[in-house]
């Protein structure tokens, strides 16, 4: 079944985006940050972490074909030699010990032109932790709790109220009789 596979298409034939993906990967490499439009940049995200794990799996082989063989597959999923060796060479001990998320996109704003979402894309060096994660706040669900037990204690104290207001006009009403 062929389910879920309309992924990143583009709008473009499969050859094109493949040469597309190819060149921006390449410039992301050689130049650390691009700026694309949204739907590009998150249709490279995928393809450069695909490379950049085939780049860290050639440094930890012992084989020397091995690794050959990596940079061989790195090769025709880029097409750019330069490229290819900047991330095998010097890139590569960046990413030595972070697993996986090799790339962050930030969200500019729309293009002035035909209004396209634009985003920055850049590769993440190892040591950056990203953003911190916020710390949930039980205390805030206790304040809720206690704000929801004084309402409906309100509401007791005005059902009541109201209780006794009917209650007295009703003996009212009998007295008057």
């Amino acid at each position: 079944m062929r389910h879920q596979k309309h992924r990143h298409q583009l709008g473009v034939k499969k050859a094109h985006r493949l040469a597309l993906m190819a060149n921006m990967a390449s410039s992301l490499i050689i130049h650390g940050k691009i700026q694309t439009t949204l739907a590009k940049a998150k249709a490279l995200r995928p393809f450069i972490e695909k490379v950049i794990t085939l780049a860290k799996k050639a440094q930890k082989c012992e084989n020397a074909v091995d690794a050959l063989h990596f940079r061989r597959q790195a090769l025709s999923k880029i097409r750019n030699k330069e490229a290819v060796a900047i991330l095998f060479n010097e890139k590569v001990s960046e990413f030595e010990n972070r697993e996986g998320g090799y790339a962050r996109i930030y969200k500019l704003g729309n293009r002035i032109g035909d209004a396209a979402e634009m985003a920055l894309i850049e590769l993440i060096a190892a040591d950056d932790e990203g953003y911190s994660k916020p710390k949930k706040k039980p205390a805030k669900k206790a304040a809720k709790s206690k704000k929801t037990e004084a309402k409906k204690e309100e509401t007791v104290e005005v059902a009541t109220e109201e209780a006794e207001v009917v209650a007295e006009s009703a003996e009212k009403e009998e007295e008057s009789k």
